[in-house]
Parts: structure tokens; sequence; C-alpha cells
């Protein structure tokens, strides 16, 4: 089989990077350490996964060399009962060895910026947009991730937005959260209906791999930036000094603003933070528009004209267009408990590649 001689490969590599990692000149050598200890991490499960599956496959050897020769049929039958639960065994393994194998996509590790929007349905998509800002920002704590409101614009009184955008940090964020890009839909009873009529609106997310400045270079010459004085709801918490910025990139057309710090520099910093995010992102789905036309995914790139999500209050259900899935549990879901949602859409990614392997 052509994928146990790629597994034999990567247990020699493993070895070899163990004997590396005892050699007192790579110890001495900080900057090589780190780097073969980061490389044996990620082939650690693999190799061992590798070594329970070679372990199965010598033990169904053993027995079925026992069936065929021991005299004694006590141990013929036990070997036989044995027998079957190794082969379910050796079969998991497989799939899972399979899976292990699939190259991880390179951002996964990265933290994100998050963008939400009021979409259609007026006041209460505003509303919506506000209910999926509380939902990810309680996911992320749960997850003891960093987050961080980098704009805010609010859309009235009652508590709806227009448009947020966040940072969060930690690990695995985007690998956990990249299938979240898209149109949210909302059906239910608005606040604002008197008559009690179910209504259906929308939000949209959009989820951006933050990354470090050598991936993405801007050219200042590429942006204009615009100082203004931060809005508010009146009174002392309007900002009296010029500290809001706008930053817009030229050639795309990509504006940028950041008004959630008191000082200027700190909202530059962060406005170039999400441009360079934005940027990274514009080339990402350039690329992944070339890799769809020339197979079809099953969970979708991430597009955010595509609607991939229903949330259902009346019947406390929320359903997944893009792998068929539904829950009764969306109470839970808006108080952050996204775990069972994001397992599912992973796992269906995994088999969608294993596919096309």
């Amino acid at each position: 089989m052509e994928f146990i001689e790629k597994l034999k490969e990567i247990k020699t590599k493993y070895d070899e990077i163990n004997a590396q990692l005892s050699d007192p000149a790579i110890a001495s050598n900080q900057e090589e350490l780190i780097k073969l200890s980061k490389k044996r991490s990620e082939l650690e499960e693999i190799v061992q996964t590798f070594d329970k599956y070679q372990k199965v496959v010598q033990d169904i050897e053993d027995n079925n060399f026992l069936i065929e020769n021991e005299k004694d049929k006590e141990i013929v039958e036990l070997a036989k009962s044995e027998l079957e639960d190794l082969k379910n065994q050796k079969e998991e393994l497989t799939e899972k060895l399979k899976s292990l194998l699939i190259p991880k996509d390179p951002n996964d590790n990265k933290n994100v910026i998050m963008e939400i929007r009021q979409g259609t349905g007026g006041e209460e998509a505003a509303l919506f947009a506000a209910d999926l800002l509380r939902m990810y920002t309680r996911f992320a704590e749960l997850k003891g991730w960093k987050h961080e409101l980098i704009d805010l614009n609010e859309s009235s009184g009652l508590g709806g937005i227009k448009e947020a955008v966040l940072s969060i940090s930690g690990k695995d964020v985007y690998g956990d959260l990249k299938f979240e890009s898209g149109v949210h839909r909302v059906q239910r009873v608005p606040i604002t209906e008197a008559s009690g009529r179910i209504h259906t609106s929308a939000a949209s997310v959009a989820v951006l791999p933050e990354v470090e400045d050598v991936e993405v270079e801007v050219d200042p010459n590429d942006i204009r930036v615009d100082v203004y004085r931060s809005g508010g709801a009146g009174g002392q918490n309007v900002n009296k000094v010029e500290t809001a910025i706008r930053i817009t990139h030229i050639p795309t057309g990509i504006v940028v603003q950041c008004q959630d710090e008191r000082s200027q520099l700190k909202n530059r910093q962060k406005a170039m933070k999400v441009l360079k995010a934005r940027l990274y992102d514009l080339k990402l789905r350039e690329q992944t528009d070339k890799i769809a036309a020339q197979r079809k995914s099953m969970v979708k790139s991430g597009d955010r004209s595509e609607k991939i999500r229903t949330y259902n209050f009346p019947q406390n259900r929320v359903t997944d267009h893009r792998i068929g899935l539904t829950l009764y549990n969306l109470s839970n879901i808006l108080q952050g408990d996204l775990f069972e949602l994001i397992e599912k859409l992973k796992i269906a990614d995994r088999a969608e590649k294993l596919k096309s392997e």
C-alpha cells in the first residue's frame, strides 16, 4: 500500500529527528532545537498511530497463524473471537492515518480578524449581528482565547450593530473558525413586530487569518490615511481629539477604520493589522477560486455571499446547509456552545479531502 510506504518514511524521519535532538551540538543551538522540536511535534501523532497500526497488523498475523496451526480448540476459538475486534481496530486506524496524512492548512494555527455585518432585514438584522458578536466572543472565552474589539458601528438604541470588527487570538483559532465565513440567516418574531409574524433577516461573517508583516507588504504610497474624531453616544463619550483612523488601500479600494482606542497610534496599528488581513484574504480567495474550479468542496471556502446557516427561534433549531446538519439547541449555541457544530464541519471537511486524495 502506497500510504504505508509514506508512513514508513515519516517514521524514519521521526527517528532521525530524535537522534538529532540528543546531539549535544543541536542542544546548544537554540534556533535549530526549536525548529526540530516543532517538526517532531508535528509528526508525533502520526508515528504513534502508525505504531498502534503495526502492532494490530502483527496481532492479526499471529492470530491467523494460531487458527491455522494450533491443535487446542479453545485457543483457536479465542483467537477467532479476538480476530474480529482486531480487524475493526485495523480499519479504524487506517482511516485515522489517512486523515492524519492530509496536509494541514498552514493558516489553521493563526489568530483571526473577524468582521460581522448587518445584512438584509433592517433593525432586526442589526440585532442579529449583535447576537452573533456575543456568540463568538462567548465561544472565544469558553476556548480560553483572547478577544479584542477593533471597531464597532452601532445601529440604534435597541442594541443592534451595523458592523463589528474584532481580533481573536489563541491556539488554532483560524482552524476552528474558518468555516464561519458566510451569510447567517435568522428566523424569529422581531421585538419591533406587533402582530407576532416571523421575519427572516441576515448578517454576514468574515473570518480572516491574521498575518505577519513578512507575509503582506503594504507600500506606504498605496494607502491614504484620514484622521477624525471618534463617534459615540454623546456627552462625555464623544472623543474631543482626532484619534480615529481610516485607511484606504488605493489599488484595491479596501477601506478600514478603527476608533476603539483613545490613542491615534494604537488605532493606526490596529487598522493596519485589519488591512493586512483583508489583503491576505483577497490573495487567498484568488487562489481558492482556482482550486474550486477544479474541485467542488462540500464545506465551501467561506464565500461571504453564500448562505451557510439558519437560526430558527420558534423551533430552537440551527441548520448548517453545507453539511445538512440540524441541531435543536439554538439557545445554547447563541451562548457560545459551538463545539459540536464546529467539530462536525471539520469532520466533513476532512472526509471531503480524503475523497479527493
